[in-house]
């Protein structure tokens, strides 16, 4: 089946210390018309350097890699591959590895018991620029959150949220929409450059430093609702 023109193919890499997974992965990811499996490693020297040779759109990454845990190297990872999105592969339904997961740059999880079409749409949200993570998992860091914020924080974030421009409000909103930066700026009409410009003065003024932080932020307190 090809793929229409206007839709780019999805380069992944599979990091992955089991090579009956990583076939098993392949099979499964090239079944689709828009992807296709630009590399493979097994352990983590490996991977890092056909993560650097590759530069895949997206990195498959399994939790245990020969024993260790992959987010160990995750950091070095990241800022070997430039713009690669990583989406972990895990076995354990942990809320604290999550987020360590998610707090160390990857841009979702998936658990290795969820459905086949589960990790075929988390790779196309992911590349797309959304953060992919389960209901239950959201409403647990929600709620984390709520009860980190209690209190005299209250008027804290009060007097941030009200120094935020109407503009910045309006990128938050597309933020959590899961838009890209490219889209965003179509959209208000700007370029992506001050798009960058509005997301460091948005990322100063509510304290936070990533994108996953800013849509968790703005769930909290009512600049955006998450989607049913």
């Amino acid at each position: 089946m090809s793929v229409p023109a206007d839709r780019k193919v999805i380069r992944i890499a599979i990091i992955d210390d089991h090579s009956v997974v990583r076939s098993g992965l392949r099979m499964l990811i090239e079944s689709e018309p828009n992807m296709s499996v630009v590399a493979e490693a097994g352990n983590e020297q490996d991977a890092i350097a056909m993560i650097e040779r590759e530069q895949p759109d997206l990195i498959l990454l399994d939790l245990d890699i020969d024993g260790r845990s992959s987010l160990d190297f995750l950091p070095e990872l990241l800022t070997r591959s430039g713009q690669s999105r990583v989406l972990l592969l895990t076995g354990l339904d942990d809320l604290e590895l999550h987020r360590r997961a998610l707090h160390l740059g990857a841009m979702g999880v998936v658990l290795k018991e969820q459905a086949a079409s589960v990790l075929i749409k988390a790779i196309e949200k992911v590349h797309e620029g959304e953060v992919w993570i389960d209901r239950a998992m959201m409403a647990s860091v929600l709620t984390d959150l709520s009860k980190a914020r209690e209190g005299s924080k209250a008027d804290t974030d009060a007097a941030r949220i009200s120094s935020l421009t109407e503009r910045e409000v309006e990128v938050i909103s597309f933020i959590c929409d899961g838009l890209q930066n490219k889209r965003i700026a179509d959209r208000m009409g700007i370029t992506e450059t001050t798009v960058r410009h509005h997301l460091t003065s948005i990322f100063a003024k509510l304290g936070c430093e990533s994108r996953l932080e800013l849509v968790i932020y703005a769930y909290k307190h009512g600049l955006a609702t998450p989607s049913k």
